[in-house]
């Protein structure tokens, strides 16, 4: 996925539900913060945003965006789509909302997108915990572009079972560098 793909989606998020503030949770949110020529391949392979908004209770607009830019409309005729879910799909670490990167150009009017900090990305992908999950973390440590050392902190800022816990510190670990 490219950052303009990104726009477009939250653009046509922000028209089809009515609401301004779309809330970008799934690995397209590192297009937020991170130019995409910097991106490792695995960081931009999918093709699915996943979309929330910070006020729908119901999960109502996610329902509206899930059908009119879901998997199987605006999916055939772009090649990428939105998946609207709830903001309490992922677990992210205490105070991800403070660090929030907004992402507003000409594009996303009438609206604006806010992603997620990378390494509240990271973390909420560690706590999935699906290959594909591993593999994007683990793309981007390698690039340079993750600080081990921050997600080692924000993964105790994570509210999951110890044996979750226990499973993201044994990971990040792995990646931390030998002092």
């Amino acid at each position: 996925m490219r950052r303009e793909q990104l726009e477009h989606v939250l653009r046509s998020a922000c028209q089809i539900a009515g609401d301004p503030d779309v809330l970008v949770i799934g690995s397209q949110s590192v297009l937020g913060a991170i130019p995409e020529s910097r991106l490792p391949l695995e960081a931009t392979a999918s093709m699915e945003v996943d979309v929330a908004f910070f006020n729908d209770p119901d999960d109502q607009k996610a329902d509206q965006v899930d059908g009119a830019i879901g998997e199987f409309s605006f999916h055939e005729m772009n090649g990428y789509y939105a998946q609207g879910v709830s903001v309490s799909t992922a677990t992210l670490p205490e105070g991800w909302q403070d660090r929030l990167v907004l992402v507003e150009s000409q594009s996303t009017q009438p609206g604006r997108g806010y992603t997620l900090e990378p390494h509240d990305c990271v973390v909420s992908k560690l706590v999935a915990g699906r290959e594909k999950d591993y593999a994007f973390a683990d793309a981007l440590i390698r690039a340079g572009l993750i600080e081990p050392a921050v997600v080692a902190e924000r993964i105790e800022m994570v509210d999951v079972r110890p044996l979750v816990l226990k499973r993201l510190r044994d990971w990040i670990t792995m990646h931390l560098p030998v002092i």
